[in-house]
């Protein structure tokens, strides 16, 4: 196989992995009301299905590095996406409370895994194209969330059964093992540290006061997704909209989202500047906000078109910048891992408090004053990150 061949298939293999992380989580969305009527369960309940998920994600996510350390990068990817979709499987055939939240739970640690080692891989495989595959990596994420979150639906009222439609997402996970296989043989591995750079052996991130506010900035961004993803819907019915209005709205802001995982990481490439691609971000999404809180039919609309931008455009500049302010593979996996720890930790917990928040007021004006500062919070985190440590010193 040629070596533009083989670039080609690995990235192939990168977007049909990173179509599998997101499936799992976002199908159980649409069935939500259908599961709690089903299952006989509270709102609470239910609604920790979506949630533990991505505190797994954070929690685990420092097993990255540990796994590559014994199984080495391409057998941990290639296990993980066995588990997921083992798991996305049995949901299948099986849909008691407990069933699912121990797939929830498991589905949750493999994604935890396989992010900073895909972000590792990139680092050490595409050193002078990173911004690149990262926006096919991120655009396999979109993709994945896009597709369960709209054609699960359409699965359940075809088949009649959300245990398929919770079931079917399964065959991702195959597609996904086929070409990794054919992507990696087995022979990808993050290097580990040598003599040459043995000075940062022993150097831990949580040690840095930069790999703190990464972590802050990507909490704060995943937050964000999840607080617009969760709570849009019944945002904008509360100002008046039908559900078929907003869930159209809510489409178009997916489409828009997937539109600029691909287009931000491609114009990182040729304009690197970061900060001035995050406060144009951020600004665009806090105007959104204002324009939605109106509840104007037609600034509404605007809103919920121009919130997209920010949805696809700040999640791959924050897997860009643990590769901004390390120098090898082994440093971005770790870099990755703390700041996806603490930062999906904290998108776990910050949508729940929002929804918390909503049961003691009535107010849904206090969940978009909540996202407002979010948005706030991560463009002063954007004049600390500034250019990105490389690009500063250039």
């Amino acid at each position: 196989m040629t070596k533009r061949k083989q670039t080609i298939v690995i990235i192939l293999g990168i977007f049909m992995v990173a179509i599998n992380m997101r499936p799992a989580i976002t199908s159980i969305g649409p069935m939500l009301d259908t599961i709690r009527d089903h299952l006989d369960l509270s709102n609470a309940q239910v609604s920790l299905l979506t949630s533990l998920p991505v505190l797994c994600m954070g929690i685990f996510a420092s097993l990255a590095p540990v796994l590559n350390r014994k199984l080495g990068l391409s057998n941990s990817v290639l296990l993980m996406l066995f588990v997921i979709g083992l798991l996305t499987a049995v949901r299948g055939v099986n849909d008691s409370y407990s069933i699912l939240l121990l797939t929830a739970f498991g589905i949750g640690i493999s994604i935890a895994i396989i992010g900073p080692l895909l972000s590792a891989m990139i680092k050490q495989k595409f050193p002078e194209r990173a911004a690149s595959v990262i926006s096919v990596y991120s655009f396999g994420m979109g993709v994945g969330a896009s597709l369960s979150a709209g054609l699960t639906a359409f699965v359940y009222e075809s088949t009649a059964s959300h245990r398929m439609a919770l079931g079917i997402w399964s065959v991702l996970a195959l597609l996904g093992i086929l070409f990794w296989v054919a992507a990696t043989r087995g022979e990808v591995r993050v290097r580990q540290q040598t003599k040459k750079n043995v000075h940062t052996v022993g150097s831990s991130p949580w040690k840095s006061p930069r790999a703190w506010i990464l972590l802050l900035f990507f909490g704060l961004q995943a937050s964000t997704f999840f607080s617009i993803v969760t709570w849009f819907v019944p945002v904008v019915t509360d100002n008046g909209f039908s559900l078929l209005q907003a869930g159209s709205m809510l489409s178009m802001m997916t489409i828009i989202q997937i539109l600029f995982n691909l287009l931000i990481p491609l114009l990182i490439t040729r304009f690197p500047a970061r900060r001035f691609w995050l406060l144009t971000i951020l600004l665009l999404g806090l105007i959104a906000i204002g324009l939605v809180g109106t509840g104007s039919t037609s600034l509404t609309w605007v809103g919920a078109f121009v919130l997209g931008i920010p949805l696809g455009g700040l999640f791959p500049i924050a897997l860009l910048l643990p590769l901004d302010e390390t120098e090898t593979a082994a440093e971005t996996n770790s870099w990755t891992a703390m700041m996806q720890t603490g930062g999906f930790i904290m998108a776990g917990l910050l949508p729940l408090l929002i929804g918390i928040l909503y049961d003691l007021t009535s107010n849904h004006q206090n969940t978009l004053l909540i996202i407002a500062a979010f948005f706030l919070l991560m463009i002063a985190l954007a004049f600390l990150i500034g250019n990105g440590k490389k690009q500063e010193q250039m």
